[in-house]
């Protein structure tokens, strides 16, 4: 259900945005989806879609374009980066569920893989993120 509420919010967003531009329909909407997000894109995909019919205005078919911004993590102890994929296996099924949830849970969960310390930042890869919308006036 998670990605029904992300998709209502892009939803809304998108269409108050065409709204103030005054758009007649909306073409394109692309959406930049951080790594940590977890997000099942099929299931947001179809939520989109199944949102933007009743929408006005109105929505194409297939205007949404999903982007995965890859994540990049860096340990302000011995200051390497890494990214969220390197460690993820490492991560158990209610660890995992925790960071789709709420990416910044991660903090809790992981430590610099170089290091082993647990201050790090995350410089990109959470969020989702509507990037653009093109429409027709």
């Amino acid at each position: 259900m998670h990605e029904w509420a992300l998709a209502e919010s892009v939803v809304l967003a998108a269409v108050e945005a065409a709204q103030k531009e005054k758009l007649k329909t909306i073409t394109q909407i692309t959406v930049q989806i951080g790594e940590l997000q977890q997000i099942e894109k099929e299931i947001f995909l179809f939520a989109l879609q199944e949102l933007a019919k009743f929408q006005k205005p109105p929505i194409k078919n297939n205007a949404f374009l999903l982007k995965t911004e890859k994540s990049s993590l860096s340990c302000k102890t011995c200051g390497k980066s890494w990214k969220y994929s390197d460690m993820k296996k490492k991560f158990n099924e209610t660890e995992s569920e925790s960071i789709h949830f709420i990416p910044e849970v991660v903090f809790v969960h992981a430590r610099c893989p170089y290091c082993g310390s647990p201050d790090f930042e995350i410089n990109k890869g959470r969020g989702v993120v509507l990037s653009s919308i093109k429409g027709v006036r």
